[in-house]
């Protein structure tokens, strides 16, 4: 019997590319950092809780500052290895809630990843999951990517469970591959396809 065919491959869109701003969701607006988002993006960064499972942080201002002047920068890719970084907007109030960052990882092999950061003020209400969602959005439906994926620590069960609840599989587990807070922690990696995202948008929403 012959194989089936393997669908063609659609183009991928001319670099540079930037997103259409905001990226829009049913509550959320995406858009570029600002430098007048100080206070909202300090208000997170300054948190040790916030920076637990992260490289960096907490922030001080000036710490803080500095991460806005790289994030506002963030808007276009041009090349692999580029990444967008930006806010996330509550549409109805204009709260800043968190940020998201978008990684253009491999062109030519269709990759990419994501990964997100929240105020906890704003926890509980799936602000995350809804701006996760967008992003692979982007990635799938805009840019034509074929896979994504996310790398957490393992202790985050959190972040864990919000892309579970998108539909992203756990891949694989690095043992003690990272050294964050005075111990040895696991990496753990999610990912998703592209034609199984386009299977989770067929199907219909749960009641």
């Amino acid at each position: 019997m012959p194989r089936p065919s393997t669908p063609p491959t659609p183009p991928l869109p001319p670099l540079p590319y930037t997103p259409a701003y905001p990226l829009r969701t049913a509550r959320l607006d995406l858009r570029p950092v600002r430098h007048d988002d100080f206070a909202a993006v300090h208000a997170y960064q300054r948190r040790p809780e916030v920076c637990r499972y992260l490289y960096w942080g907490p922030h001080d201002e000036a710490a803080s500052r500095a991460s806005i002047a790289d994030k506002a920068t963030r808007t276009t890719l041009r090349q692999s290895g580029d990444f967008l970084q930006l806010a996330v907007v509550l549409r109805d109030s204009g709260d800043l809630v968190g940020d998201v960052t978008f990684v253009y990882t491999h062109r030519a092999q269709r990759q990419g990843g994501i990964g997100y950061v929240f105020n906890p003020e704003y926890a509980g209400r799936g602000y995350a999951t809804e701006a996760a969602g967008a992003l692979l959005e982007l990635g799938f439906a805009e840019l034509q990517l074929h896979r994504i994926q996310a790398e957490l620590d393992g202790r985050n069960t959190a972040s864990a469970k919000l892309l579970e609840r998108l539909g992203m599989r756990r891949e694989g587990e690095l043992r003690e591959n990272e050294f964050l807070d005075g111990e040895w922690s696991d990496e753990v990696i999610y990912a998703i396809l592209a034609r199984e995202w386009r299977a989770q948008q067929e199907r219909p929403a749960r009641p």
